[in-house]
């Protein structure tokens, strides 16, 4: 993957394939601090602790349509390469935490991409489980909780093309308007 933003997806579409009924990511952005941290929690089925030893392998993986797992072994390896890391906590029937890191400045860092359209995506797929996103920079401070969005869509799905557009330029212009990675 060669954006952070399929990344995030990728690692949270693993929070939802884990039974979650809430997942959290939150970003800290800052230039200042030369940090890029991601951490994102989970209430889901959680991993057991000789799971959780080998998780990083790209051949260790919970599906079943497939017999390697990518995500996790491939953002452990960009985290490291720059200048970066992460770490992971979980406990069965409790969920999972990952928190990854990269300094911000780093030459080989991926660049985030459409970060607006694939959050937007993913919690268009999952509208049954409640998702935080909160993205703080150095200038400010954005959040976007589904629970949220749904009152204010008084019950309409997040699946109609004209409230994925909105919900996009949306995520899009507050993210602009705290100045998000630049």
């Amino acid at each position: 993957m060669k954006e952070l933003s399929m990344h995030v997806y990728d690692l949270m579409e693993n929070s939802t394939a884990a039974n979650s009924t809430e997942v959290k990511l939150t970003i800290r952005d800052s230039i200042k601090d030369n940090d890029f941290h991601f951490v994102i929690e989970d209430n889901g089925k959680g991993m057991s602790p000789e799971f959780l030893a080998r998780v990083t392998d790209p051949y260790t993986t919970s599906r079943t349509t497939r017999k390697v797992g990518l995500g996790l072994p491939l953002i452990k390896m960009n985290t490291e390469n720059c200048g970066g890391g992460m770490k992971l906590t979980s406990e069965l029937g409790k969920g999972t935490r990952l928190e990854f890191w990269f300094q911000h400045n780093h030459w080989d860092r991926p660049p985030m991409g459409d970060l607006a359209g694939s959050l937007v995506m993913l919690v268009s797929q999952h509208e049954d489980i409640h998702f935080v996103i909160t993205y703080t920079t150095d200038d400010g401070e954005f959040v976007f909780d589904t629970d949220e969005v749904k009152e204010a869509l008084g019950g309409m799905s997040m699946n109609d093309l004209s409230i994925l557009r909105y919900l996009k330029d949306m995520v899009r212009e507050n993210l602009t308007e705290i100045h998000a990675n630049e």
